[in-house]
């Protein structure tokens, strides 16, 4: 058993505003620079939508993640005879109109601008040709347009659809959205990492965060590619590529991501978890039916001792354990089964987990409206969640959505007293849920403290500093993983 520590996250879809904050501050603090302009780390979509990059989700056009063609991991973006071809031509990557072209406008001519019968206006101009031009798309261009025909209807996700389900996502009554925040995955299997030819992307060995060494990186683009959640990018100035980093500065200094601070809707976890590194090749290669499953059971117990033992061992220091006793992500991913992974049948096995969001019941009698109705009845379809969090499979977002109705239900009863005792209790037997374990989720959902919500462990990088080869490379750079093992 290779134990090893992620820091990962947990986004609560239920809770997300859509109001783009998260989405500012990284901006803000990290992709302000030439060659940045149409870099979004952090973004939020609507949902259904096309997101950012368009049609992201599409790997039949990106060729990103991994695949089983003959029973054996690879990538879908290149071979090894491929890669060399594609350094310097690769059909597989987004565009800048995929993205946009970012622009500014001309504040000069508002203020410049001599006597005129017209109103003067400033006139978007490109940040990159430096040119006017119309614009005609933007990072969240399709924000709150769920029943548009022109962004909704292009979903890939709509393929799990029947033609009725589609139809009927389109009348007005039926109209719903939710928002989806997405950042890097920081994943266990990255497919950017593998693909890179110069060795510049690596895991850091104390956290998992994924990172790009600047040094390193010789502007090959076969990461962008590679990636099949978009979230790698290509800096035109600097010739480099660019990722999220997780604010890796702050985690450093026990503070959470910029993003995860200053969540109005304290939508955002972040802990540690333990994992079996030994397992990632074979959970990996499962069918898709069996991912949801393999990447849980991925996830170690930190009570238990013998993980203990082996963490140990593996040179996790004792006070990492005891943040992922007390990791929030532990409770909702492993504990509560509430969260999931985003299209985890692209085999990258993240560790940012999203909890499926309920939404309002249709209600197809004159009969006096339901506030509990089954899942079934839910407006966003089952089966279309199921395409974005289980790769298909509805029972493990069926188990989620109940449990979530199930802890409404409870604290319902417990405020408003307008549901009986034995109606609550069916409701949590049948969401396998006890009182006590609703209460917890609803603490740590509503009331949790920041305390509660970030637990980031010390990180220990002086001990990541001992464990590699050449302890003075270490001097100046962003993080390397382990090279040795064995340390207690």
């Amino acid at each position: 058993m290779d134990v090893r520590a992620q820091i990962a996250t947990v986004f609560h879809l239920d809770k997300c505003l859509g109001c783009h904050t998260c989405s500012v501050v990284c901006k803000n603090i990290w992709t302000d620079r030439k060659g940045a302009e149409y870099m979004w780390w952090n973004n939020v979509e609507t949902k259904p939508g096309t997101g950012y990059p368009i049609l992201w989700e599409d790997q039949e056009k990106y060729k990103g993640g991994w695949e089983k063609p003959n029973g054996e991991l690879r990538l879908r973006s290149q071979t090894r005879t491929s890669a060399l071809f594609n350094i310097f031509h690769n059909p597989n990557l987004p565009s800048l109109d995929d993205y946009y072209e970012p622009w500014t406008y001309d504040y000069q001519q508002l203020f410049n601008s001599g006597p005129s019968d017209d109103q003067p206006s400033a006139r978007p101009v490109s940040m990159i040709t430096g040119k006017y031009m119309d614009v005609e798309a933007g990072p969240n261009w399709d924000d709150d347009l769920a029943g548009s025909p022109v962004y909704a209807s292009a979903d890939p996700n709509w393929a799990a659809l029947s033609p009725e389900q589609r139809k009927q996502l389109f009348a007005v009554e039926r109209l719903v959205f939710f928002h989806l925040p997405r950042t890097c995955n920081h994943c266990l299997n990255p497919a950017c990492v593998a693909a890179c030819p110069s060795g510049a992307l690596h895991k850091r060995g104390e956290d998992g965060i994924v990172l790009i060494d600047q040094d390193g990186c010789r502007g090959w683009r076969h990461c962008v590619a590679a990636c099949p959640y978009k979230k790698t990018y290509f800096n035109w100035e600097a010739g480099k590529s660019e990722k999220c980093i997780l604010c890796f500065p702050r985690l450093e200094t026990g503070e959470a991501p910029a993003c995860f601070h200053s969540c109005p809707g304290r939508i955002r976890f972040v802990g540690v978890l333990l994992y079996d590194a030994d397992r990632i090749v074979e959970t990996a290669s499962v069918p898709r039916e069996q991912l949801v499953d393999q990447h849980r059971a991925m996830i170690l117990d930190p009570f238990d001792p013998a993980v203990i033992r082996a963490a140990r061992i593996s040179g996790i220091c004792a006070d990492i354990v005891a943040a992922a006793q007390r990791s929030p992500v532990f409770k909702f991913v492993k504990d509560w089964r509430l969260a999931l992974s985003l299209h985890i049948e692209f085999r990258t096995l993240p560790t940012l987990f999203y909890i499926p969001p309920l939404s309002a019941v249709v209600d197809g009698n004159d009969s006096e409206p339901e506030l509990f109705a089954d899942t079934d009845r839910f407006r966003i379809p089952l089966r279309y969640l199921a395409a974005l969090f289980a790769a298909g499979n509805e029972e493990p977002v069926r188990y989620s959505l109940r449990k979530q109705q199930a802890v409404r239900q409870f604290r319902r009863a417990a405020t408003a007293s307008d549901i009986t005792a034995a109606t609550v209790a069916s409701s949590l037997s049948a969401a396998d849920c006890t009182p006590e374990e609703a209460d917890a989720i609803y603490r740590l959902t509503v009331l949790a403290a920041v305390g509660e919500r970030f637990v980031i462990p010390p990180l220990h990088r002086e001990a990541s500093i001992e464990a590699a080869l050449e302890t003075g490379a270490a001097k100046g750079s962003l993080g390397f993983a382990h090279a040795t093992r064995g340390k207690a």
